[in-house]
């Protein structure tokens, strides 16, 4: 009879235990919730977050208060969301730079495939190859024939070392097999005022970044590194199409949390993130940019961050690039 009451006792105290934890993630959230940003406000990358945070506080009924803390190539504030408390009101706004910066630095306190709960992706889009007018090329093949006709060959610039600019023109340059020297800069913005000037020559650079340029005439648009021709520039080739053969490439943008976070409060936020992405003010403002929504469960999540941090480390070993 003692066991009987012991066994009742334990089950007592376990669906106590499951009532409460229900209700605790049913109450989620009840308070503001901090979405990092990693880079410096006032940029594309800072505008989406944003419009995801404005679409998330209205769903969720709680502020999303968006924290920039740029610097070190969006270590900074990865490395803070990674020691976060796992409770689900920290997040880390991540895109495509989270992972080849990771396959670069040796450096960073955490790891992009262990020390996150990835939640959602939200958006992908494909750069655009673009050249200085200066440069006087039309195409792929223009710039590859330039390259082989200049003993120096040429030079692309980059938002950082270990950025997506960075890695893509790499992959090119192993792909083609030309020289090509890289510039990087500290952010988009320094790097396309010297493209514009013709200090420096190629840029593989996102959309939100470059857009207004190609349509002003003020660079060459080259190629699009997506699958498909872009709707935006139905009249450009893709880098495939242009005899690069799997050169496609997609910058994206999602969100994490810090390792550990309930199941239960992941998946409440996938579904607010995957509803966020197919609506206004975020839908437009990805189609606007050349991207598209892009929905993805935690599970799938992890895999395309784990996928694409090997291929770019691949990248960055065939290229001996190393940033400590």
């Amino acid at each position: 009879m003692q066991i009987s009451y012991q066994i009742i006792n334990k089950v007592t105290t376990l669906l106590l235990s499951s009532v409460l934890s229900c209700s605790c993630f049913a109450a989620y959230p009840d308070k503001p919730i901090t979405l990092v940003v990693p880079f410096a406000p006032g940029g594309g990358t800072d505008s989406i977050a944003r419009d995801l945070a404005k679409s998330l506080t209205e769903s969720l009924g709680q502020a999303i208060i968006v924290d920039n803390r740029g610097g070190g190539g969006g270590a900074i504030g990865a490395g803070l969301v990674s020691k976060a408390p796992a409770d689900g009101y920290t997040l880390l706004f991540v895109t495509s730079t989270f992972v080849t910066h990771a396959a670069t630095d040796t450096s960073l306190s955490y790891k992009v495939d262990k020390d996150f709960s990835p939640i959602a992706m939200i958006g992908r889009g494909p750069l655009m190859i673009v050249s200085s007018n200066t440069l006087h090329v039309k195409s792929i093949a223009d710039l590859i024939k330039v390259a082989n006709e200049n003993p120096e060959g040429i030079n692309y610039c980059s938002a950082g070392s270990g950025s997506i600019n960075h890695l893509a023109g790499e992959l090119f340059k192993q792909k083609t097999n030309i020289k090509m020297t890289h510039i990087p800069y500290k952010g988009s913005g320094p790097a396309v005022v010297d493209l514009l000037g013709g200090r420096v020559q190629v840029f593989f650079a996102t959309v939100p970044t470059m857009l207004q340029y190609v349509e002003s005439g003020r660079v060459t648009l080259l190629a699009m590194t997506s699958e498909k021709r872009s709707p935006l520039f139905p009249a450009t080739p893709t880098a495939i199409e242009s005899g690069l053969p799997g050169f496609a490439i997609s910058t994206w943008w999602g969100v994490v949390a810090p390792p550990g976070t309930p199941l239960e409060i992941v998946n409440r936020l996938n579904a607010e993130i995957q509803l966020a992405s197919r609506k206004d003010p975020l839908k437009s403002r990805l189609s606007n940019e050349g991207a598209q929504p892009y929905s993805s469960s935690p599970q799938e999540t992890q895999k395309l961050i784990s996928t694409e941090l090997k291929m770019w480390q691949d990248v960055a070993k065939s290229g001996g690039i190393k940033i400590d």
